[in-house]
């Protein structure tokens, strides 16, 4: 497959010909018409999302609390406190319901 001039070395650029597709050469008369269609699809593997408050290990050595569950109204939930915006402002407390059945996380 060509992609630099055999003539003068300068990169080739692809031109739509009037039945397909062409190699020319903006520096010399240089033509050479491509004779077959290649195509490959590469896809990145995408990165495993981290759990923004730590995933489920961050919530093993919490201390609980009353507060009510928003989604089942549980009276107890976990919870933990994270500096989540500058020093001068105060940490968000992160819950989580103490119902394994429900498991609901909300912030306050």
């Amino acid at each position: 497959m060509l992609f630099f001039c055999p003539s003068c070395g300068n990169i080739l650029i692809i031109e739509e010909d009037t039945s397909s597709h062409r190699f020319t050469c903006h520096t010399c008369p240089f033509i050479s018409k491509i004779k077959r269609k290649i195509t490959t699809k590469t896809f990145p593997r995408l990165k495993e999302v981290d759990h923004v408050l730590g995933g489920i290990a961050a919530w093993e050595n919490v201390d609980s609390t009353d507060a009510e569950c928003p989604a089942c109204s549980h009276k107890r939930a976990y919870f933990m406190q994270i500096q989540t915006r500058s020093a001068d402002e105060p940490m968000t407390t992160f819950y989580k319901c103490c119902n394994h059945q429900c498991g609901n996380t909300w912030r306050d």
